[in-house]
């Protein structure tokens, strides 16, 4: 999808004429003519018509070609040239007249073998263990009420206990009753494809399965796209989905590697691709927020508990929450807890998830950033990790090594700025000992974590799931596809 750049061959220039061979006594367009008379300037008027033919067809042939579709632009860096998406910030809810003005979205009724029988067979979609009650109140999962005295009381009940795999079912749930579905598929612009890629897959990342079994979800589902009307008249360039895991399970090279080919089999070149962690240099891929617990079910839920965060009293400088990876050489999370435990006067808070402790949150994890200015956001098995939304759902300051952590993946849903809302310190900087996390975090101001912790409570009904009564990341996703279908229809252009 990038432009390809190099050096271009060194061009020969042929020898600068001296005037009086070329226009005689005068410079003017009979003195010129008088010139064509001679041999030699016969041959050059020959070239110079010839010349003129050839760049009159170039141009001819290049008004009637359709525009090309001008790529997002880039974010500049020397090193990394990755695909930005045009804004869908959070307005004003809109009125039923204005609300659908993108376009019309027509939802695929697929056979049941690529979601509800997935969900169905909720037992085996992990080899450890069952995911039943991580199916339950539409995705959400069981209700989370053994955070009672963290949260206030009448929020609890915005509060469960989410697995972070499960955006496909919430936003299939939410898409059945979005404002601007219909049901009849040629006043639709947006098709969507409930299809359960991440839970399909996910039962056969962690045995001992064939390439055939990985991929065999994803061939029945582009099979049955194949034989579709209005898949094959756009073929797919009108068409999303979402995918509940992270980009790379869906990204196998050779047969012998991690995951699913599900993104490079033939058919899903062109459909847009809603993950928790995106691939920055394909356009196709958009980053979605990780789901977190809280899913308000009305703007009074919301309201109050930004209301809460913002006034909640924090006794900690920073926290770290997560476990030392033994098996990874000078592991950075384990330079993290150390530099957490060894703080002054106590002022990093820890909690260690070595095991399973910290599976899909524990209170001990929401108080700890409750308690906390900031929070420290490392890469996790990948480029992203949830706790980076945990963190900021309760009010805590992100800080991040990897830019590709957050600033490359959800652009839709964080400030623009990023120095707005989080801290970014060099990596190899505390690996080698010459910045101290501590001290740096040390150097705000009151006042500066005042405004980056407001930046992060107003970007919450961006980042959070709701019921359906609060515009949220939902919302945002879709009207950012929405808008991105309508563009590339105005622009005119889609290869083949």
């Amino acid at each position: 999808m990038l432009p390809l750049s190099g050096n271009s061959s060194p061009e020969h220039h042929p020898r600068k004429l001296k005037s009086y061979e070329l226009f005689g006594r005068k410079n003017s367009f009979n003195s010129l003519l008088q010139q064509f008379h001679h041999q030699q300037s016969r041959l050059w008027l020959l070239l110079t018509i010839l010349c003129l033919q050839i760049l009159l067809l170039f141009i001819i042939r290049f008004l009637s070609l359709p525009l090309p579709l001008p790529l997002p632009p880039a974010i500049s860096s020397a090193a990394n040239r990755l695909h930005r998406f045009p804004s869908a910030a959070v307005s004003p809810a809109s009125t039923d007249g204005d609300h659908c003005k993108n376009g019309r979205i027509f939802v695929y009724d697929l056979p049941t073998a690529f979601n509800q029988d997935i969900v169905n067979n909720c037992d085996s979609l992990n080899p450890w263990s069952s995911s039943c009650s991580a199916m339950v109140n539409g995705g959400f999962g069981q209700r989370a009420d053994s955070l009672a005295g963290v949260i206030p009381e009448n929020l609890l009940a915005s509060w469960y206990w989410t697995d972070q795999f499960v955006t496909e079912i919430i936003f299939h749930n939410r898409i059945m009753k979005h404002k601007c579905r219909v049901k009849e598929p040629e006043s639709a612009t947006a098709f969507y494809v409930p299809f359960y890629a991440g839970l399909a897959v996910g039962k056969f990342l962690w045995t001992a399965s064939s390439a055939e079994d990985r991929d065999h979800h994803c061939r029945m589902i582009l099979k049955w796209l194949s034989d579709q009307e209005y898949y094959k008249k756009s073929n797919g360039w009108d068409h999303f989905i979402t995918m509940g895991r992270i980009t790379w399970d869906f990204r196998r090279s050779s047969d012998e590697d991690w995951g699913s080919r599900c993104i490079y089999l033939p058919g899903m070149r062109n459909i847009t691709r809603l993950l928790i962690e995106r691939n920055p240099w394909d356009y196709f891929d958009v980053g979605v927020p990780y789901p977190t617990g809280f899913h308000p079910s009305s703007q009074d839920d919301m309201s109050a508990w930004q209301d809460f965060v913002r006034t909640r009293s924090r006794t900690h400088l920073f926290c770290f929450a997560g476990a030392k990876r033994a098996a990874f050489r000078n592991d950075f999370r384990g330079i993290l807890l150390d530099q957490c435990r060894n703080s002054t006067a106590e002022k990093c808070r820890v909690v260690d998830c070595a095991g399973s402790r910290c599976s899909n949150g524990t209170s001990a994890i929401l108080e700890s950033f409750l308690n906390s200015d900031f929070c420290l956001q490392p890469r996790g098995d990948s480029f992203t990790r949830r706790s980076i939304f945990d963190c900021m759902v309760a009010g805590a300051i992100p800080v991040f090594f990897w830019r590709r952590t957050a600033y490359y993946q959800y652009e839709w849903f964080l400030p623009g700025k990023p120095e707005s809302y989080s801290v970014f310190i060099d990596r190899n900087a505390v690996k080698n000992g010459t910045a101290s996390i501590e001290a740096v975090l040390e150097k705000f101001s009151r006042e500066e974590v005042r405004e980056m912790r407001e930046r992060v409570i107003e970007s919450i009904p961006k980042f959070v799931y709701g019921t359906g009564a609060v515009r949220d990341a939902f919302d945002v996703a879709v009207d950012g596809v929405l808008r991105r279908f309508k563009e590339q229809e105005e622009w005119g252009y889609k290869w083949k």
